[in-house]
């Protein structure tokens, strides 16, 4: 008598073509010994998938957790915006603007170190601090940073404005209109290497960028209005 051997896939799509086969032998199923994924005794075929089903619950636990948390901090990120723009919108002297911007992203943010410069915005003065140090690359740079900068520092020439090289740094070239030409650049420093790293979102500092892009064309026109004669 010949015996033909089944292979373990011709087993498995057996099994899977006729689902209701431990239902037919339902002895069968409560009898059936597999061994146990971390240990050396067998247990029943139930047992197993239980375990199988407790490691997949357990891993949906800890994406949920994950999800939650993300999402938390969304949320406050979205709030510490929200009070931000209403500080700048409640500003009074639009000259006051660029300083109320750097404190208050400081504050808010707990950032050490946040520098900004910014150009051809006739209301702002040569003298200003905040035109100062603005080279033909600054601006070379800016034009070209077409989405914000998230890493560790590496000689870029506007991180000089911080005072002191941070482990990671952000730089978003403030942009009125998308795609338009930068009226300035902001940089934001951090000891920790790890508070701006390349992989992270950059959603909330676009927003940061349109926000301040915003308030900051209050700037542009004549330093004083025209008087009628």
């Amino acid at each position: 008598m010949s015996t033909n051997s089944l292979s373990a896939d011709e087993i498995a799509h057996f099994l899977q073509e006729n689902p209701s086969f431990f239902t037919d032998h339902a002895e069968l199923f409560s009898n059936l010994r597999v061994p146990h994924p971390h240990e050396t005794r067998a247990i029943s075929l139930g047992e197993r998938q239980i375990m199988t089903l407790r490691a997949r619950s357990k891993d949906l636990e800890w994406k949920l957790s994950g999800l939650v948390h993300n999402a938390t901090s969304n949320e406050k990120i979205s709030m510490t915006l929200n009070d931000w723009c209403c500080r700048m919108l409640a500003e009074d002297d639009a000259l006051q603007i660029p300083g109320h911007i750097v404190r208050s992203l400081g504050d808010l943010f707990d950032l050490p170190t946040i520098a900004l410069r910014l150009w051809d915005l006739s209301k702002l003065g040569d003298d200003n601090e905040f035109t100062q140090d603005v080279t033909h690359e600054i601006r070379t740079f800016a034009r070209d940073l077409t989405e914000p900068y998230c890493g560790p520092f590496s000689d870029q020439e506007a991180a000089g404005w911080l005072g002191m090289p941070p482990a990671s740094l952000a730089i978003t070239a403030l942009r009125p209109a998308a795609g338009g030409e930068p009226i300035g650049l902001l940089v934001m420093g951090s000891d920790d290497p790890e508070r701006f790293t390349p992989d992270m979102g950059t959603a909330f500092l676009e927003t940061i960028n349109q926000l301040a892009s915003a308030s900051l064309l209050r700037l542009q026109g004549p330093s004083t209005p025209d008087v009628c004669a």
